[in-house]
């Protein structure tokens, strides 16, 4: 492909649809290249005669972290196809700029090693979160110091040395939803991360409420398809520079093939969530009516992730699905399910899980785009293979309003997003808070 492929992402356009940002942005510079699809480069180096000129632009990106100006240098500072996906999410986003990485850990990791690198190494964070965010987190392997609090707390536990509170909002594997806007005022001056991996910019779009730093698994919604890893985390560009110097020097870039798998992914984002999402809200209004299940979590947000507690052996429903894949991971086009606490959440000490609600009867599904009814012919066979179900207690046949919910102040959705019908799905995720 052409060295001229930007590198440094084209002028934004007016304001458009997400739906429309969705399909164009990253690309808005094909039609003059006379290109239709997103050009794939994977070299690793590229060729430059002119050794002052490459030395003078290596020594402005290890002053200032910005795009080096020109043609590309070498794969590991930055590479123009995986650019193109950045631009994109940020746009999503609506934030300047976005940064990627091999994997949503890794862009973790290049986080809080920016933040100590200013000598920032506590974070005050919330659970539950993901569980190995939560492991790198209070396991002290990149040095850091951890404060565990509710979102309550939050202002109280901030010290001089705080450089990030982390939240996850819906989280995972719970689904309970934090208030953004509160949570960021508390953090004052304090950035506040939000993990979107479960919302993506479909349902919520952080920074519009207070958020800083926007993180994201991209394996999971935004590649879509199950067949890519990634990460990424939308920022402004102050940060993005120090993130893309964590990236250069630890190695932890994200290959060009991804990130090409990655910018398609965005593409149909949003008709994927919204399909997805409808067959989730399906599926939790009649596990709530379910004799065989004890509880059901759901976010007022919406989305296409569902969590369950069985009154009985949550193993025999992961060995009873055959159209559902039991497996980690989670936002591919085909539906997931898995026992948390054995696998995405194991590595968190079993107090700390207990008591961010991550029981040992909890079940977590990840809705793809299978015909509902489908989906729920497998889930009943799947919960007819363990024991008899046991009577209602008095917190499971107590039933919601059949009013609709109020939308939690954070989570305002995009224009063009017609919000989730909660009469139809009822939300049961503040009493997992």
């Amino acid at each position: 492909m052409d060295n001229e492929v930007a590198m440094t992402p084209p002028a934004p356009t007016p304001s458009r649809a997400l739906a429309t940002e969705a399909v164009h942005a990253g690309r808005d510079d094909l039609a003059s290249l006379g290109l239709h699809a997103p050009p794939l480069d994977l070299s690793t180096t590229y060729p430059s005669y002119d050794s002052r000129g490459e030395a003078e632009r290596i020594d402005a990106f290890a002053t200032t972290g910005a795009r080096p100006d020109g043609p590309p240098v070498y794969a590991r500072l930055d590479n123009p196809t995986t650019a193109r996906f950045e631009t994109a999410l940020a746009r999503l986003e609506g934030t300047d700029s976005a940064v990627a990485f091999a994997s949503g850990m890794a862009a973790l990791t290049a986080v809080l090693l920016a933040r100590a690198s200013m000598g920032l190494r506590h974070v005050v964070a919330v659970r539950p979160l993901y569980g190995c965010s939560d492991h790198l987190l209070g396991a002290g392997l990149l040095g850091t110091e951890v404060t565990w609090t509710d979102p309550a707390g939050i202002a109280d536990a901030i010290r001089p040395d705080t450089g990030l509170v982390m939240v996850e909002t819906p989280a995972n594997p719970t689904l309970a939803e934090i208030d953004i806007r509160a949570v960021a005022h508390s953090c004052g001056s304090v950035p506040l991360l939000v993990d979107n991996t479960f919302a993506t910019p479909v349902l919520q779009r952080p920074v519009e409420h207070g958020a800083r730093i926007v993180l994201h698994s991209a394996t999971k919604y935004l590649g879509g398809h199950g067949d890519v890893m990634g990460g990424v985390v939308a920022c402004d560009e102050e940060f993005a520079a120090r993130l893309r110097q964590v990236r250069f020097a630890t190695g932890g870039v994200l290959h060009p093939l991804a990130g090409y798998l990655l910018l398609r992914g965005l593409s149909t984002l949003p008709v994927r969530v919204r399909a997805a999402s409808a067959s989730a809200a399906e599926l939790s209004r009649r596990l709530t009516a379910d004799p065989r299940i004890a509880r059901v979590h759901y976010p007022e947000i919406g989305g296409a992730m569902v969590s369950f507690e069985v009154y009985g052996d949550p193993h025999a429903v992961i060995a009873g699905v055959r159209l559902i894949t039991p497996a980690v991971s989670l936002g591919s086009v085909d539906s997931l399910i898995q026992h948390p606490a054995s696998i995405s959440h194991r590595i968190v000490d079993e107090g700390d899980r207990q008591a961010s609600g991550v029981g040992d009867r909890l079940l977590r599904m990840s809705v793809g785009l299978e015909d509902v009814e489908d989906l729920w012919a497998d889930l009943c066979q799947a919960l007819s293979d363990g024991p008899a179900p046991r009577a209602r207690t008095a917190e499971r046949t107590a039933r919601p309003s059949a009013e609709p919910s109020a939308r939690p102040p954070h989570a305002s959705a995009p224009s063009d997003r017609p919000a989730p019908s909660h009469s139809s799905a009822p939300s049961h995720s503040s009493a997992a808070r």
